[in-house]
């Protein structure tokens, strides 16, 4: 019958295939069960392990041979990682609510859809649920490659005790979106975060250059407003579309087409090496000449890659400012920790805000 038709022996093959797949998830998923037994027994009670799981992706990107692609066989495995860790327990993570916003679809993207994702209203209040153990981690919006830093993430690093754990960058796709009662013709007001107003403007001003444009705490929340005004619009993604029941009039409106926003993962411990690592450090500086020159000459002199330079009015005193640096690199390795060293000596104050496995995704 197969060779009067291929296409039955080629099904029965998948079939085979599904259920050989479906046997090694089940084993894999013992196995993990079996490693959270042996880590009670050791009495470690941090059964998420952010630099083991980038390890792990990084090494199926390296042995993947097709036809999928690397980011998509990652996708997957992340996948199954996350439903094997919430066998033992799911993973709490704060995000910047309401559902629907950009960063839960980070988180989402960095410990999978087993994860269960908690809503708040402010970054502030990100950092309060996981330093008060309500939440395990944290993801909040640090920078976006069109509009630059995400100021109120930096300022609450400045008095927090959390590290960071790791780092997820999310492509930005923004839609202009409409509620059902929504008259096409007379579309007056459009809704949306300042950032992404700021990230579509050019479309704006071609499009709907005389419309009101009000800023609101999140595209999720805007997504929200519009479901029953007949004369306004929202600009959010695709998860706000989906969740809220919205028409999406034009996709990917966003000025440039490589938009990208980087989120940070926070949490309470630090992170050991992964093989392929970031640290983040804020520095204030005395006000002196120089003081800038110095600051940057040990990296130079260390051949440690400096990836973000950020200054930030200082609360301390007026005009008086602080760093937030991003370089390659983990305070385990040798360069790093001889920067760190020189930095201890000649600046006014060093907060190392943690080391974590770059973005595999």
């Amino acid at each position: 019958m197969s060779e009067e038709n291929p296409l039955l022996g080629l099904r029965d093959k998948i079939d085979a295939l599904d259920l050989q797949i479906m046997e090694s998830i089940s084993e894999r998923a013992r196995c993990a069960q079996q490693v959270a037994e042996v880590k009670k027994g050791q009495g470690d009670q941090a059964y998420y392990k952010p630099e083991r799981e980038a390890q792990v992706l990084r090494h199926i990107m390296d042995k993947n041979a097709g036809p999928l692609d690397n980011e998509e066989m990652a996708r997957l495995f992340r996948q199954i990682m996350s439903a094997c860790l919430a066998l033992e327990q799911p993973v709490r993570v704060a995000f910047l609510g309401p559902e629907g916003t950009f960063t839960q679809e980070a988180a989402l993207k960095h410990f999978g859809d087993s994860a269960v994702s908690v809503p708040q209203s402010a970054i502030d209040e990100v950092f309060r649920e996981v330093l008060a153990g309500s939440c395990n981690y944290g993801v909040v919006p640090v920078e976006n490659s069109t509009e630059g830093v995400v100021s109120h993430t930096l300022d609450s690093f400045m008095d927090s005790s959390l590290k960071i754990c790791g780092e997820v960058e999310l492509r930005i796709h923004h839609n202009f979106l409409i509620g059902p009662n929504t008259n096409k013709s007379n579309i007056t007001r459009v809704y949306s975060h300042s950032q992404s107003l700021a990230q579509c403007r050019q479309w704006l001003n071609s499009n709907f250059p005389n419309i009101e444009r009000v800023a609101v705490s999140s595209n999720a929340e805007a997504a929200k407003r519009v479901q029953g005004e007949w004369n306004s619009a929202a600009i959010a993604g695709d998860m706000s579309c989906k969740l809220y029941g919205l028409e999406k009039l034009w996709d990917k409106i966003e000025d440039s087409p490589d938009n990208a926003t980087r989120f940070l993962i926070i949490g309470r411990e630090e992170v050991p090496r992964s093989g392929d690592d970031r640290t983040s450090l804020v520095v204030s500086v005395h006000n002196k000449p120089g003081a800038l020159h110095d600051l940057l000459e040990p990296f130079r002199r260390h051949n440690v890659d400096m990836t973000r330079l950020e200054s930030r009015p200082s609360r301390n005193s007026n005009w008086s400012y602080v760093f937030f640096i991003d370089f390659a690199g983990h305070i385990d390795d040798a360069p790093v920790a001889a920067v760190l060293e020189e930095l201890a000596g000649s600046v006014a104050n060093l907060k190392v805000l943690g080391s974590y496995p770059r973005a595999v995704l």
